[in-house]
């Protein structure tokens, strides 16, 4: 009886793990929208009656601002001082880095190769998963996630040979995991024409 206890409470505490930092950033853009409605609320006031009102100002200048923000990291100032405050604050967050490195990866940025989609050979059979990391005796830590839910699953330590990475996009590789397998094909062509 101990072992569905264990699977209960590793599953339950997985997916709190995956969800909350999630969960916390939508809360927090939430608060904003909602202080920003009541602060712009005497502009719209003033607006015609057909606008739809304060939120949607309100999600605007929140856009707007991560527009700003974004604009300013991409300097070499605003760059160095957002490496210091993730360094010193954001890292020291449960769930910071990964959430950030699957938000780049989800973006379309490779530079990273974090997540990097790979299938990989386990007991014979294939299994879709991620290079978390290359040693350097060649070796991989691979994350295998479960289906549908790609968060959790297990990690494994692997040689080279039973590890094939795959020329595919991370978001690609997570719509296939979510489907339950199915866009399975275009992954196995993908890993023969790497071959």
């Amino acid at each position: 009886m101990k072992h569905p206890i264990k699977f209960l409470i590793s599953s339950t505490l997985g997916g709190f793990l995956a969800l909350a930092p999630i969960y916390l950033l939508i809360l927090l853009l939430l608060h904003g929208i909602t202080a920003l409605a009541e602060f712009v609320k005497p502009v719209t006031n003033l607006l015609p009656g057909w606008f739809l009102g304060e939120t949607l100002l309100a999600v605007l200048l929140v856009l707007l601002g991560c527009f700003f923000v974004g604009v300013i990291v991409r300097t070499t100032l605003g760059f160095a001082v957002l490496a210091w405050v993730e360094k010193r604050f954001l890292q020291k967050i449960p769930g910071y880095n990964l959430l950030r490195n699957l938000t780049q990866q989800v973006a379309g940025d490779r530079t990273h190769d974090i997540w990097k989609p790979a299938m990989v050979e386990l007991e014979g059979a294939l299994a879709l998963g991620f290079i978390i990391e290359e040693f350097d005796d060649g070796r991989y830590t691979i994350f295998v996630p479960e289906i549908p839910t790609p968060f959790t699953g297990a990690v494994f330590i692997m040689e080279r040979a039973r590890v094939r990475p795959l020329d595919v996009s991370f978001t690609k590789a997570i719509n296939t995991i979510s489907r339950w397998g199915e866009g399975s094909q275009e992954l196995i062509a993908a890993m023969n024409e790497r071959r």
